[in-house]
């Protein structure tokens, strides 16, 4: 341990050249078409760790045939700058940049509902580099529109489009809404070992398409990020400002909160890896109002050293987790997660439910070339988290981030399975995903664990506790789509889906059954497999 942290050390201060890391944000749709390299058992890449650095060796080659699909024509006609090429684009001796106008619309038809929704957002992205060690990138859009009944209901609850911004009613539609969506980061790769990335974006950490330690479901948020590269070794060093809206917060009043972040990726060898994590939340005020601010003692970017003295008093919120993957073979890897909020040995394991037994765990495959077709790739997962898990004594410390959980979008307190197929053919890409969940949402005015803001330490029963508790639910969730990708550099694309989604329990039935259409663009991620946040 002692040689780790010393060669931890030694890479802030190396000094070597190394050239600009390309910084390509997160989405499971775009991530996935790179399974055949990031999984493959002859490579040993750092696969948790998101976003990636695009200009890895290791994924350049797929990267690159991913960018430049179609790109037989003349580099400077209008038909490449259409179909392959950025809007605007300088490539200088020392530097590049780059920019492109982002338009985003979709139309679509809730036939249970008898409704139509829509959405309209037009972007605008930019990025380049200056020299050979720094990179910069940013995007913003200024959207509106009218969901579907079920995201518009999760809206009017917490105040927040899922995963993008504050929500405002919409003057042009009073049954609409419009926000803005805004991500920049800059990133410093001053040698071979060590990364250094600040801005407003998201993380998310492990394999599956859920993260019970952190993913990239809530709004994007201000960050710096270090990341330190042994080759089997690879450590991020995070720290993130966060707020907490009054619409959940148990003061009813906007808060702002802080958060440190350590993740350890261990490559034991071509197939087997593993992972550590742990974090710490703190407000950025107490409960009366006393200003505490950043806490300069977790400039300390020794993993699992604040949590050992959380343990011991702390007032902060600790949560660390244990994460791994296993290549069967080059095209089947197991993965899976154990996060941990609390731990009482003596009822944990008396199997007693105790509500100060906080945990959550992950098992899946995925994989490339399903039944040996290229670019046929699947996943299949299973998460449980148990209930009250990422709920803490006051909402400013739940492990969450402008009232949307930093792990699983669908909070705590429930199970599900879920499967993904993608497939790609020339430019034409399909996807389907079905999703079954159980929970329980929180009923008659008590806490059944399912809502991370509520405060643990008010259980409807301090034992005997179970996933599914309260107003018990199911949901069945279908999705399809069909894009015909028309530009491959800001993922312009015509889009065709579906969405059939029911949930049920004995106070409501609610379904959709959608249609959508339309022209999408940008790599963000947008998710619409959510579980209800409270009774409606």
């Amino acid at each position: 341990m002692k040689k780790l942290l010393t060669g931890i050390a030694l890479l802030f201060t190396s000094a070597a050249a190394w050239s600009q890391s390309v910084y390509q944000s997160y989405s499971y749709d775009f991530y996935q078409k790179l399974n055949t390299d990031v999984y493959s058992t002859k490579t040993r890449f750092h696969s948790a760790l998101k976003p990636y650095f695009a200009d890895d060796s290791l994924l350049r080659s797929r990267y690159d045939s991913i960018m430049n699909y179609g790109s037989g024509m003349a580099k400077g006609s209008s038909f490449y700058k259409l179909f392959n090429g950025h809007q605007i684009e300088v490539n200088g001796t020392n530097s590049t940049f780059y920019t492109d106008l982002l338009p985003d619309f979709n139309i679509g038809r809730d036939f249970n509902h008898k409704k139509s929704t829509y959405l309209t957002s037009l972007g605008l992205q930019f990025g380049g580099s200056v020299g050979k060690k720094f990179t910069y990138y940013a995007a913003g859009y200024l959207n509106g529109g009218k969901p579907l009944d079920y995201i518009a209901t999760y809206i009017n609850q917490t105040g927040i489009v899922p995963g993008q911004a504050y929500a405002r009613v919409w003057d042009a539609d009073p049954a609409g809404y419009n926000w803005s969506y805004i991500t920049a980061v800059a990133s410093y790769t001053p040698n071979k070992y060590i990364n250094i990335t600040a801005g407003r974006d998201k993380t998310f950490i492990g394999d599956g398409y859920r993260s019970l330690v952190l993913s990239d479901y809530a709004t994007p948020y201000p960050f710096l990020k270090l990341t330190a590269n042994l080759g089997n070794v690879k450590y991020m060093a995070m720290w993130g400002y966060f707020a907490d809206p009054a619409s959940t917060s148990d003061q009813f009043v906007d808060r702002k909160k802080w958060g440190v972040f350590h993740y350890l990726d261990w490559n034991v060898s071509n197939r087997l890896s593993f992972g550590f994590f742990d974090s710490v939340i703190w407000g950025d005020t107490d409960d009366n109002g006393h200003k505490r601010g950043f806490d300069l003692s977790y400039i300390n970017p020794v993993i699992f050293l604040r949590p050992v003295e959380a343990s011991n008093g702390s007032p902060d919120n600790a949560l660390i987790g244990i994460t791994g993957k296993y290549k069967l073979t080059d095209g089947i890897t197991a993965y899976g997660q154990f996060s941990l909020d609390e731990f009482e040995a003596k009822n944990f394991f008396s199997n007693s439910g105790s509500f100060r037994n906080k945990y959550g765990f992950q098992f899946g495959l995925r994989g490339a070339n399903l039944f040996g077709i290229p670019r046929l790739n699947y996943l299949a997962e299973t998460n449980n988290v148990k209930p009250f898990t990422y709920s803490e004594r006051s909402s400013i410390l739940s492990y969450s981030a402008n009232s949307e959980p930093l792990a699983h979008p669908w909070g705590a307190n429930f199970r599900e399975f879920l499967g993904l197929l993608n497939y790609s053919y020339k430019r034409f890409d399909f996807s389907g995903e079905l999703d079954y969940g159980h929970y329980g949402l929180d009923t008659d005015n008590k806490n059944y664990g399912k809502d991370i803001f509520l405060s643990y330490r008010d259980p409807a029963t301090p034992f005997g506790n179970y996933i599914g508790q309260g107003l018990t639910t199911n949901m069945v969730y279908l999705q399809g789509k069909v894009a015909y990708l028309l530009n491959p550099r800001y993922n312009l694309r015509l889009e065709l889906g579906g969405i059939f989604r029911n949930e049920k329990n004995s106070a409501f039935t609610d379904r959709s059954a959608v249609i959508t259409f339309g022209l999408r663009s940008s790599f963000r991620a947008i998710y619409s497999d959510l579980a209800s946040y409270k009774t409606h």
